[in-house]
């Protein structure tokens, strides 16, 4: 993937360099405007970062045309010009940098842009690579659960609404985001992804609201926040429910007013953006546990969207197996093939790390077999394959109290897992923390009967 530098200080260009590099590009240096018009139809470039002050010209005239390409954009300047900022971000820029520039700032711009472009080649991955495997929008499966989800996507995609992907960790979530940013009428504006989880309490009101120069100590230059970023597209807040309290005030005043201001600035900025949001808990769980806000929990799920762990569209494993074996054929340029034991095998696994734990066992199968991936390459990534133990049917009687059936079906689970909280958790959809709450209540009943018993 190739990354143009677009800067006319020698010094200043070999920095961006070593560090792009770094980052996993083939760098294009230029200099100058017209070296990077040449570089440009010479090359297919991903990433672009640009001095906006040239000596030949401004590199605002290259924004509309790499914008159409599909280019992600940085750009730089010696000044903090708020309109110039502004300007370039309405043109899809996907940051906005003030020189002197912060290795860690621009390191981190960098990855995220790679993030975005390894998912949008992921999406688009399979247009190369011969007939694709039944799905939708870079999605893969034809379960009927799955069905269910892509017409959801279809219904929602066009509208504005905000949309609340729940599932299981692991179950592609972001995908889902993707899709509906990709099916909509945003699709040509940035996809931003942010995971909520990520951030750190001190630092979350910067990358959420941007901030300007001299906000607080480090803040050297102004950074507009990811609010900002999405304006145009679509904004994808994973983990959502991990956002602390006091920011979700804030999201749902944003959400509401579609506007921000910046740390340490005054002047409110006008947003627009089409807002996505995931977690893996259930949302009146969530609200029960203390957090998310409910008013914030309404405005979230004005269409939720429930994505089926893979457990229950095995039926869809065979298909996500070989897509994943072409990703990493496409890559690697060496073929190599399932037999049908090895697909047998994989389909009849329980899978609690649900599509990503799938992904993650074929990488892993790719690199053991030579040719041919048998059982036995599946079998040796550090444990064994497992499927279901049998449990089919529980003695779930009528008029039995919600609270007994829900003690069966944990108790079961658990057992079907082995005694492992962390996957029967995943398999009930329930977070850890309530699962352990229900294991100690049914403890303290049982122990309670059993002095009674005794007495």
């Amino acid at each position: 993937m190739h990354a143009l530098i677009l800067e006319d200080d020698p010094a200043t260009r070999a920095t961006l360099v070593e560090l792009v590099a770094k980052e996993g590009f083939e760098t294009l240096e230029c200099g100058a405007l017209a070296d990077a018009h040449a570089a440009l139809e010479q090359h297919r470039v991903g990433l672009a970062i640009l001095d906006l002050e040239l000596p030949d010209g401004s590199a605002m005239e290259l924004l509309e045309s790499l914008h159409s390409a599909g280019v992600e954009v940085l750009v730089m300047t010696e000044r903090g010009d708020v309109d110039t900022a502004v300007e370039a971000l309405e043109m899809g820029v996907a940051d906005f940098l003030v020189k002197p520039l912060r290795a860690p700032q621009l390191r981190k711009a960098v990855r995220d842009t790679r993030k975005t472009l390894d998912l949008r080649r992921d999406l688009d991955s399979l247009g190369r690579q011969g007939p694709r495997p039944p799905g939708f929008a870079g999605m893969v499966g034809s379960s009927s659960g799955m069905r269910a989800v892509f017409e959801l996507i279809e219904k929602v995609a066009p509208t504005v609404a905000n949309v609340l992907v729940h599932g299981e960790t692991g179950t592609g979530k972001e995908l889902v985001a993707a899709a509906i940013h990709q099916c909509s009428d945003r699709s040509s504006g940035p996809f931003i992804s942010v995971n909520c989880g990520a951030l750190t309490d001190s630092l979350i009101e910067s990358e959420l609201f941007g901030h300007e120069a001299g906000a607080f100590t480090g803040a050297k230059q102004a950074k507009a926040g990811v609010f900002e970023q999405a304006s145009g597209g679509t904004l994808f807040l994973d983990e959502v429910f991990e956002m602390p309290l006091d920011q979700q005030v804030s999201l749902l005043r944003v959400l509401e007013a579609r506007e921000i201001t910046r740390v340490g600035g005054e002047q409110p900025i006008p947003v627009d953006f089409r807002l996505v949001a995931a977690s893996n808990l259930v949302g009146q769980e969530a609200v029960d546990e203390g957090k998310v806000r409910e008013d914030l929990l309404f405005r979230l799920m004005v269409f939720p969207i429930e994505l089926p762990p893979l457990r229950d569209r095995t039926t869809d494993i065979p298909d996500l197996a070989r897509h994943f074996l072409q990703l990493l054929i496409a890559l690697h340029g060496r073929h190599k093939r399932f037999t049908d034991d090895a697909l047998d095998a994989l389909a009849a696994h329980s899978w609690p790390g649900n599509v990503r734990e799938l992904r993650n066992v074929i990488e892993r199968a790719y690199i053991l077999a030579d040719v041919v991936i048998e059982p036995e390459h599946i079998k040796l990534l550090g444990h064994e394959l497992q499927p279901f133990n049998g449990v089919d049917t529980l003695p779930v009687k009528v008029g039995m109290s919600i609270a007994e059936a829900e003690k069966v079906l944990i108790q079961a689970t658990l057992e079907d897992c082995g005694g492992s909280k962390r996957k029967a958790a995943l398999r009930l959809g329930i977070s850890l923390k309530t699962l352990y709450n229900r294991v100690n209540v049914y403890a303290a009943q049982d122990e309670s009967r059993t002095t009674t018993s005794g007495a």
